[in-house]
């Protein structure tokens, strides 16, 4: 069964006015900033995740797609699996080294 997506109008149910336009919010996403200028944080997380160890890249300041394709790259690299959401980028293991590596050779602060 499809549900309609919820409207993002802001405030505004219902006018009367035939020239009416709906003001839509559209989340504000970030600028990618350059590789030079993120600050890139790795770590080992294993809290949470039925003791398997995940090395986190947390930091990126950019747009999701810009993170998707950063997390293929590392995951493409490390040939293990991941994700990337809310900013992270998950790697599946102990590749904290090899990550950190990766993104110094791609011009990242780490």
């Amino acid at each position: 069964m499809n549900m309609p997506k919820p409207k993002n109008r802001e405030g505004v149910v219902y006018s009367t006015n035939p020239d009416f336009a709906y003001t839509e919010s559209q989340p504000d996403e970030p600028e990618t900033l350059p590789p030079a200028q993120q600050r890139l944080k790795v770590k080992l997380d294993q809290k949470g995740r039925g003791g398997k160890q995940v090395t986190v890249v947390s930091g990126f300041v950019g747009t999701a797609a810009d993170l998707e394709i950063l997390a293929k790259t590392l995951k493409t690299k490390c040939g293990v699996g991941g994700s990337a959401k809310d900013g992270e980028i998950l790697i599946q293991g102990d590749f904290r080294e090899k990550v950190a590596q990766e993104l110094k050779r791609l011009s990242f602060n780490v």
